[in-house]
């Protein structure tokens, strides 16, 4: 693998944050320094940690941005669930949203523990 782009983690965690972008489009302007910007800079950390730590090229660098990407998701997991809470978010994208972080923490997590065990 030369490249984080060929990573399936991150191409799945760029769609996540892309999907986060398009669910945040209707919330509303009060929110745009509060929800709107917590939900897609924490999605955005996700694919930029990958990519950084995979950048690094040592593998113990690469465990750790791994692990800041995790969390990272449970960050956005937590504002995703406010969201749908207190009503900015239809309760259908939230579960959809979820189910995307969750494929993702599988991912990480399988990734981080195949690098340890090459340490």
């Amino acid at each position: 693998m030369n490249s984080y782009k060929d990573l399936i983690v991150w191409k799945a965690s760029v769609e996540l944050a892309v999907d986060c972008y398009s669910g945040t489009k209707a919330f509303p302007n009060s929110e745009v320094y509060g929800m709107t910007s917590q939900i897609r800079r924490s999605s955005v950390s996700v694919a930029a940690n990958i990519a950084e730590g995979h950048g690094r090229e040592n593998t113990g660098s690469f465990i750790q941005s791994l692990r800041i990407a995790q969390g990272s998701l449970k960050e956005l997991e937590t504002h995703l669930i406010l969201s749908g809470r207190v009503g900015l978010m239809i309760e259908v994208d939230v579960v959809r949203l979820l189910g995307q972080a969750d494929e993702i923490g599988k991912m990480l997590r399988s990734m981080i523990r195949s690098l340890q065990q090459k340490l």
